[in-house]
């Protein structure tokens, strides 16, 4: 089988998932000798070429959108300003947002020419999350409940706008479901969001 075969391979497997990992890729030139190095080779290849893309160390994606990197950092999903934003809860713009319980390193990064930011959670509060159709690709988003919760534990400031949206909007019931998993102080830190 050709390089170009296998590019074509490697390019239709695009058409299932937007991101690809490099064990997928290799699985595609499975018949290969040195499978790892024909890979690494062909990856190269088409990176210089410009029918894929690097997001992040042994991810790769056909398309140009930054919040594609949330699918890298598995269990992970976009939250904080970026699902205010999803969820209309505020009006301002942001940079995706990923929330891991994977240890990665915390901080931003440039993933295409943009920047987004990592933050890890604690595995025992990774849930509250849907996943959400934005534009052509589906992604997890926390729910607003979630959100709000984690705008408090990340220690983030809620705007006037975003608390009112909050308050209007929030489903208490779930919330309270939500926060038997957290220590009580915590849930105190809550109650002084006065949005319940």
């Amino acid at each position: 089988m050709g390089k170009t075969k296998y590019q074509g391979n490697i390019l239709k497997l695009f058409e299932k998932s937007p991101v690809l990992d490099f064990a997928s890729i290799e699985r595609v030139v499975k018949e290969k000798k040195n499978v790892k190095q024909y890979a690494k080779q062909l990856v190269r290849n088409m990176i210089r070429a410009g029918k894929i893309r690097q997001i992040t160390r042994g991810y790769y994606t056909f398309y140009d959108e930054a919040s594609l990197a949330v699918f890298c950092f598995k269990p992970a999903y976009l939250g904080l300003q970026d699902s205010l934003s999803f969820h209309d809860l505020w009006e301002q713009e942001t940079i995706p947002v990923i929330i891991t319980a994977r240890k990665a390193r915390q901080g931003i990064r440039k993933v295409f020419n943009s920047n987004i930011l990592i933050r890890r959670i604690d595995k025992k509060y990774f849930f509250g999350f849907n996943f959400e159709k934005q534009g052509k690709f589906v992604f997890p988003y926390s729910d607003i409940e979630k959100t709000f919760i984690d705008m408090v534990y990340f220690k983030q400031k809620l705007s006037e706008e975003a608390r009112n949206n909050f308050k209007k909007r929030i489903d208490k019931k779930k919330l309270k479901s939500y926060l038997k998993v957290y220590p009580a102080r915590f849930r105190k830190k809550l109650e002084f969001q006065k949005v319940l």
